[in-house]
C-alpha cells in the first residue's frame, strides 16, 4: 500500500491530513448553502477572504478556534470526537 498499514505513523499522517481536508470542504459547502461569498464569511467572524480561501483549500494551519468561528457563523453544528485507547468521548 502507498500509504501504508492501518495504525503506522505515515498512515496515521495521511488519515489526519484527510480529515483536515474534508473540513475545508465541509466549510466551503455550508458556506454555499448559506448563500456567501467568501468575503461575507470572513465579514461574519473578521477576517480577509483571502483567509476564508486558505481555509477551504488548505486547513492545515487553522486554529481550532477560527474552525469553530467559521461554523458558527455558518449556523452549522459541530461534533468533535476524540478515541482513547479504550474508551470513548465525545465533545459536541
Amino acid at each position: 500500500m502507498l500509504i501504508g498499514k492501518v495504525g503506522t505513523p505515515r498512515r496515521d499522517q495521511y488519515e489526519f491530513e484527510l480529515k483536515l481536508e474534508l473540513i475545508g470542504e465541509m466549510i466551503k459547502t455550508a458556506r454555499k448553502e448559506r448563500h456567501l461569498t467568501q468575503e461575507q464569511l470572513g465579514e461574519l467572524i473578521g477576517v480577509r477572504k483571502s483567509q476564508i480561501s486558505k481555509l477551504e483549500n488548505n486547513t492545515k494551519n487553522v486554529t481550532i478556534e477560527t474552525i469553530l468561528k467559521v461554523f458558527d457563523a455558518l449556523k452549522a453544528k459541530v461534533n468533535f470526537k476524540v478515541e482513547l485507547q479504550d474508551n470513548e468521548l465525545s465533545i459536541a
